[in-house]
């Protein structure tokens, strides 16, 4: 495949050559990104926006990375074995293999699969989960959706989540826009809620407010 990754031109540096000539970037206004995206993950899922956009694959490729992504919550321990540094190029062909596998045939015309081979090749399995979750950033932005997300210490009802999406609606923040909910867990934040749209973060955890104590008796002492 012969192309450049031409919007990504500050990026360059960090993405190999390869994966600069697999995106096939064509100044061609309707294959681009619909929101620019940052870090490794980003570029990456922009990429693959751009090459399945120039084929016609981009509904197939998003159910195929919908199904990985659904494969790295079922697995917990996915993540750690692709970050593995030890992996053999024997490892990385059999997990792509597995990978192909669990996407049931929605990849149409080997987008992923090509996508998989790179990612082994430029060693950045380990950045999979992130580009899933890029590249559903980008098909919402492309459908005109906001994403909206809640992370919360542990799972909440659906009917929270409901009245959190109703709120945020309703509020400046939505910009009028149709919100798709991302719903996360993170115990970390102790308790409480952080909701993130567009570029807005709310912070109202526990582990924000015990900071915020922290400081407070820190500055005072």
């Amino acid at each position: 495949m012969v192309g450049r990754l031409a919007p990504y031109k500050n990026a360059q540096s960090t993405v190999p050559a390869n994966l600069r000539h697999y995106a096939q970037v064509a100044a061609v206004q309707d294959t681009k990104p619909p929101v620019a995206l940052f870090g490794l993950d980003g570029t990456y899922a922009s990429a693959l926006y751009t090459a399945a956009a120039k084929t016609s694959s981009l509904d197939s490729t998003s159910k195929s990375l919908a199904a990985l992504s659904d494969v790295f919550k079922k697995d917990d321990k996915l993540s750690a074995i692709l970050s593995a540094p030890t992996l053999t190029a024997g490892d990385k062909s059999q997990i792509v293999q597995e990978l192909q596998r669990q996407m049931g045939g929605t990849d149409r015309g080997d987008t992923i699969k090509n996508f998989l081979q790179t990612l082994s090749e430029n060693n950045r399995l380990s950045i999979l989960e992130g580009v899933c979750e890029k590249f559903t950033t980008l098909m919402g932005a492309a459908r005109g959706e906001m994403e909206l997300t809640v992370t919360s210490a542990g799972k909440l009802e659906s009917k929270m989540l409901q009245r959190i999406e109703a709120a945020v609606a309703k509020s400046e923040y939505s910009q009028g826009k149709k919100l798709k909910v991302v719903a996360k867990v993170n115990p970390d934040i102790k308790g409480g809620l952080l909701v993130e749209i567009g570029d807005r973060t709310i912070d109202l955890s526990v582990s924000s407010r015990i900071a915020k104590m922290n400081k407070l008796l820190t500055d005072t002492l």
